[in-house]
């Protein structure tokens, strides 16, 4: 028999629902689509016919609703892997644990879940107000290397090539790549550049940034916009893909990012105006996910 897990584990609230997200096991849909930021929530559930869940903490926001008739869970995460680590463990909790006991259930829940992000691209090619779709995450975080099981989903010879290529500094955390699902790639394939997403662990240093602080690798960026491998290269950088691609092969979710590009590291461009771009990705995904 799976063990009782230990109520500091596993925090459920006095109505019954997972201590960050706020949400109980009825409320969670099969299909959710997370967002960073909180107010993306609102804009994707414009588009529900009906919504039979509304739940917020802290940048937490959850909606649940139906669009053609499926039944889908808006949910923001926030920013960075380490609020990832927070969504994806309690959207687990309430796909497989019953609650009331802290039991996992005998039969486990596989979830869809797609990220609809803001990004940045770092090749020259790919212009502004795209569509970034992450076959694979390389982690620049080191979230991944807290939980055992990691080596099996990680592609090691990417992984290697990558160390090799570019000469990765010893005080960094190791990087890591891990594909995404396969099914839900292929559904926003034609309507993208798809390639590999740098998820880092910071806004500014991690991403190449430089304003006053100096850089440990000030030629981070040339390394990852030169990387090829087997075909593969890596297209743009965020800040939670490797965390949700990393727990969801763990724990039985699948997993696909998919981002309006709304800078260019390379070219130097930027959309400031990028919401409108950002809806048409939005509705784009609705109608993909419920075809």
């Amino acid at each position: 028999m799976t063990p009782l897990l230990a109520e500091p584990d596993l925090i459920v609230n006095d109505n019954g629902s997972v201590y960050h997200l706020c949400m109980r096991p009825e409320d969670l849909a099969d299909t959710v689509i997370v967002v960073g930021d909180p107010q993306r929530v609102h804009e994707i559930s414009d588009h529900f016919t009906g919504i039979d869940h509304r739940a917020s903490n802290r940048e937490f926001i959850s909606q649940t609703g139906y669009y053609r008739g499926k039944r889908i869970t808006a949910l923001s995460t926030g920013i960075g892997t380490d609020n990832c680590d927070i969504v994806m463990h309690e959207l687990d909790a309430l796909a497989n644990f019953d609650l009331k006991t802290r039991v996992q259930n005998p039969s486990l829940r596989s979830l869809s879940i797609v990220r609809i992000g803001t990004s940045g691209s770092i090749q020259a090619d790919v212009p502004v107000n795209s569509f970034g779709l992450s076959t694979h995450a390389v982690g620049l975080d080191n979230l991944l290397h807290f939980y055992k099981n990691t080596p099996g989903i990680i592609d090691s010879e990417m992984t290697e090539a990558f160390a090799a290529h570019a000469a990765w500094p010893k005080d960094l955390s190791k990087p890591y790549f891990i594909k995404g699902s396969d099914r839900l790639v292929d559904l926003f394939r034609p309507f993208s550049v798809a390639g590999i997403t740098a998820t880092a662990p910071g806004f500014y240093g991690p991403q190449g940034r430089f304003l006053r602080l100096p850089l440990t690798d000030p030629d981070m960026i040339k390394k990852l916009q030169s990387f090829r491998f087997q075909g593969h290269r890596i297209v743009n950088f965020e800040m939670e893909t490797s965390a949700l691609y990393g727990l969801g092969a763990l724990m039985g979710h699948e997993m696909v990012t998919i981002c309006t590009l709304i800078a260019n590291r390379a070219t130097g461009d930027y959309n400031p105006d990028h919401k409108k771009v950002v809806n048409s990705l939005i509705a784009l995904v609705l109608d993909q996910i419920t075809l």
